[in-house]
């Protein structure tokens, strides 16, 4: 067998080998909080690539950035219902103000500093940042508001996974205010195609953009809009939503204006936010058996110099060469900014180097020593396909950003390639369950994927679904509608939905 970084592989256990590609890659840590995780440089290095990106189209689309608190006064979730039913299960509450020491001198909230109402830690800002909005807005000239924030949030999660599901993570939140419901669908709806943008041209990963079931909206919501990604092990990842509120938050938290006519109106609210869940999205879109896999765009270094020498003469010569080569790649653009590359000289074995930076997905790496010197060249490696081959200093400055280009291209046909060929229609009970049955030894081509299904919802529905776990995804945006039967129930139904097991 092959020798890989990387054990198990992807195809023996794949929820192992994602934890394993992230220890391999240095890119986070479990932390001594339960559910929690250490993002390390090269891991927040790719989350501050994300932010750039992510921040640059959000102002590019009108937004501007803001901060609200951290916690959130209990009586404000109460006043949307299924808001707080949506979230309750999941709230950290803040009782206490203060500690002090008891008899045995150990720490413990003060009985006299209980707090009068209970704070939650934000699990998601609609209500503290709709009474905000309740103080700005009087007017129809107020409208709309256009702000995003960039903040951390706390769901308490009894099974976490780094990146794709912990108690505490990292998100923006997008919140806005319109005078008409038909702006505020306008904007939910740019929003999702903003993160259906960034997905598929900097993550390099292809998604569906639908909308949510009744049974599967954002709690408080009137719609919910979708990207849903396959993973490579043909399970699907929610990668961002965008949800029209209609006026329900307006109304629970009274933000209301004078219209052009002088009459009072409830303002038309919206909310959408992507998570570091992206970052574990490119780790399970593009990683291989030898570790993560980035496309360039999100890349912290797009190359690395590794100097090989024997002796001070040769290193000299080299490192003389590799910083000036360093400096020339540096100067050339590529996508949105410039060419990032790094030297590489620490004092260990070229093996060694070599697979620590294969193994954390640097993308193109150049090996130069007196050999390709001479010829006035590098011995280049690319990350995605594996390929190896001397090539010329002056092209390879010359083609730097195509060749990064070429990457980011190839890593989004691989990963449309692995979902098209891993969807199908479904119209029957038994291909439906033969299709996600677990471990299907007979036929494993046909194991697991998404499913376009005609459904129809209701708890018999549900519970099947329970039982296989197995979810409905979304309802495909550009699919038109189609008449047909349920594949359980034959009951009547106007569209397919998207199933499929998911993180």
């Amino acid at each position: 067998m092959a020798k890989t970084a990387i054990t198990p592989t992807r195809a023996d256990d794949y929820p192992e080998l994602y934890q394993q590609v992230i220890r391999a890659a240095d890119l986070a840590e479990n932390s001594d909080v339960r559910g929690c995780m250490v993002i390390k440089p090269w891991g927040w290095a790719i989350w501050e690539n994300m932010q750039r990106g992510l921040d640059g189209m959000f102002k590019a689309t009108g937004h501007e950035n803001a901060y609200f608190p951290l916690f959130i006064p209990l009586s404000f979730l109460q006043k949307e219902a299924d808001h707080v039913e949506g979230f309750a299960k999941e709230c950290a509450v803040v009782t206490h103000h203060r500690l002090v020491p008891n008899a045995e001198g150990k720490l413990i909230p003060d009985p006299a500093s209980q707090l009068e109402e209970p704070l939650i830690v934000r699990p998601t800002s609609e209500t503290i940042i709709g009474a905000t909005y309740a103080r700005w807005v009087q007017s129809y000239r107020d409208l709309p508001i256009l702000i995003n924030q960039w903040a951390n949030v706390v769901r308490w999660e009894m099974r976490t996974r780094m990146f794709i599901r912990t108690t505490e993570f990292l998100w923006q939140e997008g919140h806005t205010a319109h005078a008409t419901s038909e702006e505020a669908q306008e904007e939910t709806m740019k929003m999702l195609g903003v993160y259906a943008d960034f997905s598929e041209n900097w993550i390099a990963m292809p998604v569906i953009q639908g909308e949510k079931t009744a049974g599967e909206r954002f709690p408080g919501a009137v719609s919910t809009y979708t990207i849903e990604a396959m993973m490579q092990d043909r399970k699907a990842l929610q990668a961002g939503t965008s949800h029209f509120l209609g006026q329900n938050f307006s109304k629970a938290q009274d933000i209301k204006f004078q219209d052009q006519n002088s009459a009072i109106q409830y303002a038309w609210t919206t909310s959408w936010g992507v998570t570091t869940r992206l970052v574990g999205a490119m780790i399970m879109t593009h990683s291989d058996d030898d570790g993560l896999v980035m496309p360039p765009r999100l890349a912290p270094k797009h190359v690395v110099l590794l100097p090989i020498y024997r002796n001070d003469e040769e290193k000299s010569q080299v490192l003389a060469y590799v910083n000036s080569l360093k400096q020339e790649l540096e100067a050339q653009d590529y996508a949105e900014g410039k060419v990032r590359v790094m030297i590489d000289d620490r004092d260990i074995r070229g093996g060694e180097k070599n697979w620590y930076h294969v193994k954390r997905g640097v993308p193109l790496r150049a090996e130069i020593g007196p050999k390709d010197i001479a010829k006035n060249g590098v011995f280049l490696a690319r990350r995605d396909t594996g390929e190896k081959a001397g090539v010329d200093r002056g092209e390879l400055v010359a083609t730097i950003g195509k060749r990064l280009a070429d990457i980011q291209n190839n890593l989004f046909q691989r990963a449309l390639k692995m979902r098209d060929e891993n969807m199908r229609s479904i119209d029957t009970l038994d291909d439906f369950l033969a299709y996600f049955t677990p471990k299907n030894e007979d036929k494993p081509e046909i194991h697991g994927g998404f499913a376009r299904c005609h459904f129809s919802e209701g708890p018999d529905l549900n519970e099947f679904l329970k039982k296989h776990k197995v979810t409905i995804r979304c309802i495909e945006l550009d699919k038109a509608a189609e008449p047909g039967k349920c594949f359980l129930t034959g009951r009547p139904s106007a569209k397919r939905a998207v199933f499929a097991k998911a993180y």
